[in-house]
């Protein structure tokens, strides 16, 4: 028996690695003799480093950043050098370093006040060692604050314009506007505040930060108009993947010309180069078996969340891919999409606080590998 497990983040419950390994606990009491390899996934959020490193020759740095609230943290990103006669080197940025939700208590949790100011302390690190390419991992912020506090750090360490030899790459998942119904506000700001806010506390909240937006990106377009000499200049603002990040995705697009990929897609091309995978119709016999999940799946699973871009990836090779979630709905249109088995890790009416309890998430998961068909 040949296993591979990659399960995305479970957020704000479990990082890639713990669900991992949770499943292979499972895997190894099932079938004590399985070949078992895991390998951590993100969509761009929390862990998109842990996941991208493998996959390259990387070093770590490790600089002195802020973190949302503005206090001082440690906070890594990765950084590929030059090879000889090709461009600057790359860095891989994880936003969630320094301006993850993760970062917060849940009583700290303020849109109006936290920023993304370490964010923009890792770029202006990875800049100096002039790198031509970056890719930004957006998800599990903190901020809604458009990357203005990106935008601060990166124009007070002299990178108001950032050279044109420079392509800055956003990976996200997340399709949403900047402002707007769908924006970033009305979308992802509820679940960065705090718990304890009263409903007409969080209404006046996100009703501040929608104001907020709109007026950053009023001015972002004089700004852009004035610089393109009274020629029409571009707006951003609703192009897909601006609200990612609260923002961030806008700010990068807007001002540094970024250009957005799917972080799931990016994470599984990176990741299938070292997959031990099976030629197309050759197991040489042996069970070969593929383990993914995520917090939640539902039918936005399969609008290119990172478990149904595995299932997609590998369709051809006619290997069984079993999903693995905290929370299951729509289970027919996931098994219509073409994963072998969906399975609920808690039981059912199982309470909120219960189910987001790390340990008691991976023990579900341990022992929902029991479950499994093949």
């Amino acid at each position: 028996m040949d296993v591979i497990i990659a399960i995305d983040s479970w957020k704000g419950c479990l990082t890639s690695s713990e669900a991992n390994e949770a499943a292979r606990r499972g895997v190894l009491t099932r079938w004590p003799d399985a070949k078992v390899q895991c390998f951590p996934m993100s969509d761009g959020g929390e862990g998109f480093l842990d996941a991208v490193e493998p996959t390259g020759s990387y070093q770590r740095v490790t600089i002195n950043a802020l973190d949302p609230l503005m206090r001082p943290i440690k906070a890594d990103y990765l950084y590929s050098p030059p090879k000889e006669g090709v461009g600057g080197g790359l860095a891989v940025i994880e936003m969630a370093q320094a301006s993850g939700l993760h970062l917060l208590k849940p009583e700290e949790r303020n849109p109006l006040v936290a920023s993304s100011y370490g964010t923009g302390q890792l770029i202006a690190d990875a800049l100096q060692r002039g790198v031509t390419d970056i890719i930004v991992g957006l998800g599990g912020s903190a901020t809604s604050d458009c990357g203005m506090g990106m935008l601060e750090a990166l124009v007070e360490r002299g990178h108001s314009s950032i050279p044109q030899s420079l392509n800055i790459t956003i990976a996200t998942d997340v399709t949403n506007p900047l402002f707007g119904p769908n924006g970033a506000t009305y979308t992802f700001a509820p679940q960065k505040a705090s718990p304890s806010l009263s409903p007409e506390a969080l209404s006046a909240m996100l009703s501040e930060l929608e104001t907020r937006s709109v007026a950053f990106a009023s001015a972002s377009r004089s700004v852009a108009f004035a610089l393109a000499n009274a020629s029409p200049a571009y707006d951003y603002s609703q192009e897909p993947g601006a609200g990612a990040a609260g923002g961030v995705g806008y700010a990068l697009m807007q001002y540094y010309g970024a250009r957005r990929i799917s972080g799931a897609e990016f994470i599984i091309s990176q990741t299938l180069q070292t997959l031990p995978l099976p030629s197309a119709g050759s197991t040489d016999g042996e069970p070969f078996l593929i383990i993914t999940g995520e917090g939640r799946a539902d039918c936005q699973t399969l609008m290119g969340k990172l478990p149904y871009a595995i299932l997609q990836k590998t369709k051809s090779l006619d290997i069984p891919v079993i999903l693995l979630a905290g929370q299951v709905r729509d289970r027919q249109a996931l098994l219509d999409a073409g994963f072998s088995q969906v399975l609920c890790v808690n039981p059912p009416d199982s309470p909120l606080e219960e189910c987001i309890r790390p340990d008691m998430a991976a023990t579900r998961i341990t022992g929902t590998i029991k479950h499994i068909t093949i």
